[in-house]
């Protein structure tokens, strides 16, 4: 593990509801793109046994975070779309936030969200903007 990613992990572990009560964990860290992994548990499940969307999005969400945040905590998202494609069959999620575009105020991200087993579980679009706090 680099040293760079150790210091993400650790600034983004305040996000208690993401990595504490979630699950999520993150993986991969570059400019403006994360990757992160929540291994399920039957917590994640709804009364069908499937998934939760909300906890699909969730790991979009706290991807796009990752990815817009990692250097300066800056950046919310203030729209989203979630696509949900299939359930997944596998027991863990990974997701990968990439960058479309880095605008001066506002950034626009793509999520893929893949089970272990390749298939791609939805695709969520969040466009974020920078405030000051």
């Amino acid at each position: 593990m680099t040293d760079y990613l150790s210091e993400v992990q650790e600034r983004f572990k305040k996000d208690l509801f993401a990595t504490e009560t979630t699950g999520i964990d993150i993986i991969d860290v570059g400019d403006h793109y994360a990757k992160c992994v929540l291994h399920l548990a039957s917590k994640h499940r709804n009364a069908m046994g499937a998934v939760m969307g909300g906890v699909i999005y969730t790991l979009a969400d706290f991807t796009f975070a990752v990815a817009a945040n990692h250097a300066v905590l800056n950046t919310v998202s203030v729209s989203g779309d979630i696509k949900f494609i299939n359930s997944t069959k596998g027991n863990s999620l990974y997701a990968e936030a990439r960058c479309l575009k880095n605008g001066k105020t506002t950034g626009f991200y793509d999520i893929t969200i893949n089970d272990d087993s390749g298939n791609i579980i939805s695709k969520v679009s969040i466009v974020g903007a920078r405030v000051n706090i």
